[in-house]
């Protein structure tokens, strides 16, 4: 090459550089001139209940551990009062970020009338609306709208509920296509996590004269086949079991136990990360297949599009779920309910160094925005989340310390600022869910 040539190559390529990071530049102010030239108008916090103590019965968790699991302050299943205050702790976070977006007032009660809280009927749900309520507007009156308890709300629990009726043989055979027939795929895809889990199970050295019968989760056989209507495919194995003590090794961190008492000593918030990709594993085959989340999740899915379509048309619109004028609807599950919504939507994220996860209180945001100068609506999506180590430590959240954020990039429907039009979020609605899992009224 001439010194010529190599010059006009090194000018070529120094300009398509440049011209790239103008690109870059342009789109990224474009990001920013949307946010500082529209207004909020509406959101929707679908929610995940407070920390609780584990579901399974005692025996069913000792028979894979070396000591016994520690004690809990409240019955299986129901919210703590250190998970009652973290809820607290980030609905005060909610108010001041919402006031600092022009939704809400910064304090004051005025906004309690335009705020709709909906719980699953489950004590943790309903007592997780209630916290909020009291972290993001104290001493005013919210209600906690819910069904009686023991009843299976078609919201959040559709399938339960009689809403449509799975084909589990068909859920068996999408969740099977995802791990080339064999769940002992899944195994040794995740070997790693699972010898770490059950060294942490047997101990880590830390239990002399331990429980002699203690099984191995290798010992279980990994199979898929038809499940229930709460798992339609009923993933097992080694993975799905060590999954759900995954959530509870979790549950122990962020109820701030004792180093002592949190995996008996073996689990520090580093090895907790690393096992809890045990955990997303078993939702993103079990649950988030898109053909179950579909099943699961129509009915929510449906009923958020149209309450977000009241505040679009600010006319009353059937299968919303609050009143029109609303500002802010809080729906309070489960991280099945999150999960299967971003199954159906094909949606991700990343938080706190672990993919696609749902810890406690964890919430998917979805905002319907509108351009201050008239211009059409649009909305974005986000899910946030306290670390675990604010949940640990039961910290304050603050500017200076907030909870983490991913903003969601929808593909069905996002630009390059990661928001949709209004029109390509109700039709990327449209096209995750299936009517015949869909109650219209609720």
């Amino acid at each position: 090459m001439t010194l010529h040539a190599a010059f006009r190559f090194f000018t070529l390529g120094l300009s398509s550089l440049l011209a790239c990071a103008a690109v870059v530049a342009a789109q990224a102010a474009d990001g920013e001139s949307n946010s500082k030239d529209a207004t909020l108008q509406y959101a929707v916090l679908l929610s995940r209940h407070g920390v609780r103590p584990p579901l399974q019965p005692l025996e069913d968790l000792n028979r894979f551990s070396a000591a016994p699991w520690p004690a809990w302050p409240a019955a299986p299943g129901i919210l703590t009062q250190h998970g009652y205050q973290l809820i607290k702790l980030f609905g005060a976070w909610d108010r001041a970020q919402f006031s600092s977006e022009g939704l809400l007032a910064a304090s004051g009660c005025e906004d309690a009338a335009r705020v709709t809280i909906i719980a699953d009927t489950d004590e943790r749900t309903r007592a997780t609306g209630k916290a909020l309520a009291e972290g993001m507007l104290p001493g005013c009156t919210v209600s906690v709208q819910s069904l009686r308890a023991g009843l299976n709300d078609p919201l959040f629990r559709s399938l339960e509920a009689g809403v449509g009726h799975a084909d589990r043989a068909l859920a068996a055979a999408a969740v099977a296509g995802r791990i080339g027939g064999n769940a002992v795929n899944l195994t040794e895809a995740y070997r790693p996590q699972l010898a770490e889990m059950d060294r942490v199970l047997a101990g880590c050295g830390h239990v002399h004269n331990g429980n002699p019968s203690r099984a191995s989760i290798f010992s279980i056989p990994a199979s898929v086949g038809p499940g229930n209507d709460d798992r339609p495919a009923a993933l097992r194995g080694p993975m799905p079991t060590a999954a759900s003590f995954a959530e509870d090794l979790l549950l122990e961190y962020t109820e701030g136990m004792s180093d002592a008492d949190t995996g008996w000593g073996c689990v520090d918030g580093a090895t907790l990360r690393w096992l809890m990709q045990l955990d997303t594993a078993s939702w993103e085959y079990g649950t988030r297949t898109p053909l179950i989340a579909r099943m699961k999740a129509s009915d929510l899915l449906y009923h958020i599009e149209k309450s977000m379509e009241q505040t679009v048309t600010g006319k009353p619109v059937a299968g919303a779920l609050d009143a029109p004028g609303n500002r802010l609807l809080i729906l309070v599950g489960h991280d099945s309910n999150i999960a299967t919504a971003a199954g159906a939507l094909a949606i991700h994220w990343i938080v706190d160094g672990r993919v696609d996860d749902t810890p406690p209180g964890g919430a998917l945001l979805f905002e319907v925005w509108r351009a201050r100068d008239g211009g059409r609506p649009f909305v974005r999506l986000a899910y946030t989340a306290q670390t675990i180590d604010q949940m640990r430590k039961s910290q304050a959240l603050t500017a200076t310390n907030p909870p983490v954020e991913d903003k969601i990039f929808v593909p069905a429907c996002s630009g390059e600022d990661m928001s949709c039009t209004w029109d390509g979020f109700s039709a990327a609605v449209r096209q995750a869910i299936d009517s015949a899992y869909v109650r219209p009224q609720r």
